[in-house]
């Protein structure tokens, strides 16, 4: 998988979806989605009815691109575990999320993250309750996007979204990009939906 850096990324600037131009929004089924300051995973879980995986890409030591360590108020380049997954539901990738943890922050209750693994990082987030989250930013992306995994085909953006969670005053920084699987399921819901008039 390409290193990202900042001369690679292709998408759009991170941003609240209120900044978004008139002519580059997503498609109001994604809203729900963008928007929820709740825990991803929980919902997955439910919307494949618990037919759920997730599929780890790549986790290393690396350094985050320069967006990324503004977003984490890195003040020097430093390394961190940088973990890439893909979450799947009913089998089919529905999203690609990207974890940045700098190493700073990997120790007290976070320690433990630098070897998850499988385990969906979103379930242990969202059971700590000092856990801390940032106000959301969303991106459009191409299928050539160089933050994507290769192999990923679509003809319209995809759109994803991102927080810094923080515990303890440590930060990490989490990115979710739903996948044209993902948006075909819910077209697939959407058509299900019983037709009702007032």
């Amino acid at each position: 998988m390409p290193r990202v850096t900042a001369s690679t990324r292709l998408h759009s600037p991170w941003r609240p979806r209120h900044q978004l131009p008139l002519r580059n929004r997503p498609s109001p089924c994604l809203h729900s989605w963008l928007d929820d300051e709740g825990s991803l995973t929980a919902r997955l879980v439910g919307l494949s009815k618990g037919q759920f995986q997730v599929e780890v890409l790549r986790q290393q030591l690396a350094l985050p691109s320069r967006d990324e360590q503004q977003a984490l108020g890195m003040k020097r380049p430093a390394r961190a575990l940088i973990r890439e997954v893909i979450l799947r539901g009913h089998h089919q990738p529905w999203v690609f999320a990207r974890s940045v943890l700098p190493l700073s922050s990997l120790s007290g209750k976070l320690r433990h993250l630098r070897k998850q693994r499988n385990r969906p990082l979103g379930a242990f987030l969202f059971s700590q309750p000092q856990l801390v989250r940032s106000p959301i930013a969303v991106a459009s992306f191409n299928a050539d996007d160089a933050y994507l995994p290769p192999g990923i085909a679509c003809s319209t953006p995809l759109w994803g979204r991102r927080s810094v969670f923080a515990l303890d005053g440590k930060p990490l920084l989490v990115s979710e990009v739903f996948l044209p699987a993902f948006c075909d399921q819910l077209r697939s819901n959407d058509s299900r939906s019983p037709i009702t008039t007032d």
